[in-house]
Order: structure tokens, then sequence, then C-alpha cells
């Protein structure tokens, strides 16, 4: 089953309604310069909950080739969750994707696995596609090898999934995220092929063979091209770099640098 590619970029807390316009408006334009086939490559942005509605808006109305995705989703379906936002308010805004588990999440607001697969039932319950974000520190990596942690993650986050669910799972390793220094591609496809063995233990082969793997931490135009030549790794989770339009174009244009 051939996997279609998936360049993410989070953009984490930056970028107000405005500039998210304008930020969008140039991606599309140098992709369209560039002879994108989106049907070789899915892109899709996920800008901070403020800038959703613009963003949503300017891709239907100007037709571009994008996705759009949440950075977050409540566990909760509506109620007395001051700050919260839903799974059905993102469907609303027409959102396909939410980021769910990011490690910047689980550190900063202490989201454990339970969460983290409250999140994942609430997505899926109302037709969002689930970026499942999993990693390990350095002293993860030190104590237990790269895969260790990822995978239980992933275990615990699908427990009571459906087999026909579907979902991105992004491997991320800590460490790596916004040091400048990304995994090795070997590492990276380590990782994946890891992941993929417990998908297939948790939802079955076709689960398995049909879900996109990413890897994302340090990802540039630069490194895109090795990590894409993995045959489990099938995309990008992008994250400062998915900020600069020029650069997150050349990052969506991978099969040039892999030479495919």
């Amino acid at each position: 089953m051939a996997r279609r590619p998936f360049i993410a970029g989070n953009w984490k807390m930056n970028l107000d309604h405005l500039q998210a316009i304008a930020l969008v408006q140039k991606l599309a334009w140098t992709m369209k310069d560039a002879g994108y086939d989106p049907k070789g490559v899915e892109v899709a942005v996920f800008p901070p909950f403020t800038d959703l509605r613009s963003v949503q808006t300017l891709i239907a109305a100007d037709r571009f080739p994008l996705a759009l995705g949440a950075q977050d989703v409540s566990p909760h379906e509506a109620g007395a969750h001051t700050g919260d936002v839903s799974a059905a308010m993102l469907a609303k805004l027409d959102a396909r994707y939410v980021i769910i588990g990011h490690s910047e999440r689980r550190a900063d607001h202490r989201e454990d696995d339970a969460l983290v697969g409250a999140k994942v039932h609430a997505a899926l319950q109302h037709g969002l596609v689930p970026v499942l974000c999993v990693g390990e520190t350095a002293e993860d990596l030190e104590r237990h090898g790269a895969s260790a942690v990822p995978v239980g993650q992933l275990k615990a986050a699908l427990e009571g999934v459906s087999a026909d669910a579907e979902l991105v799972v992004a491997y991320e390793p800590v460490w790596a995220i916004g040091s400048g220094t990304p995994a090795t591609a070997e590492t990276a496809q380590e990782v994946g092929a890891a992941l993929r063995r417990a998908l297939a233990e948790t939802l079955g082969e076709d689960a398995a063979e049909r879900t996109r793997i990413l890897y994302g931490g340090s990802v540039k135009s630069g490194n895109i091209a090795g990590f894409l030549r993995m045959p489990d790794v099938d995309g990008a989770l992008v994250g400062g770099a998915s900020l600069d339009p020029a650069e997150f174009a050349a990052i969506a244009r991978f099969e040039k640098h892999v030479g495919v």
C-alpha cells in the first residue's frame, strides 16, 4: 500500500491572525510557482486557535491545496471547561487534523498517557484525524534506548481505539526539538519500524500498513531527503521551519531532493 507523504507545519504559539493570513498566502503562492502537486504530497498547517478561522476562510476562498489542523483538543465534549476547545468546535472549522500529545504539551501541561488517549478518542468521535506525538527525552534515550518510550506511549494512547480509525503518528525525540541537531535518518527509521510493529500489534496489520509515521525534530530542507528515503518514515512534523514560507515549501518539495 502506497502511503501519501505528509508534511505538517506546527506553528506553535506564533503569529496573530493577520500574520497567519500573510504566511499562508505566501506559502501557497510559493508552492504553486514551484509546481507543487497535492496528489503526490499532502501539506497541512497547524496555526494557534486564534488563527484557525482566518486561515480556514482563506484556504476555502482561494482554494489553496492545504489541509488545516489544530494544535490541541479538549478531551471533553462541552461544558464548564474554561479555556478548552472541543473536537466538535474544530470540526465546524473544517479542521482535518489535530496534534495530540506533543512533547511541549506533555511537559508544560503535564499531560500523561491517559489524557492523551482521551483526546485521541474525542478527536476520532468528531471525524478529526489525530496526529499522535510520541518521543523520548535525552534521559529516556540513555536509559531505555530510542524506541521503548515512544512505543509505550503509542500503545497507551491507542487503548480502545478501533482498528479502522484513521490517525497519523509523529515520532519527535524531545532532545532534537528546536536543538538544531536532529536524529539521524537511521534512528528515525529504527523507531518508525518499531512504531509500525506496535500499530500491527494494537490495531492490526492493515492499520499498520496504511498509517503514516512522521519524523519531527529540527527538520529542514537540507535534511528532509534523508528521512524520507526511509521506508517507515512517511513525512515530517515541522516546527520552526514552517514559519518560513520558502523553507517550508522547499521541505514540501522533498521529492526533488530525494530524487524519486
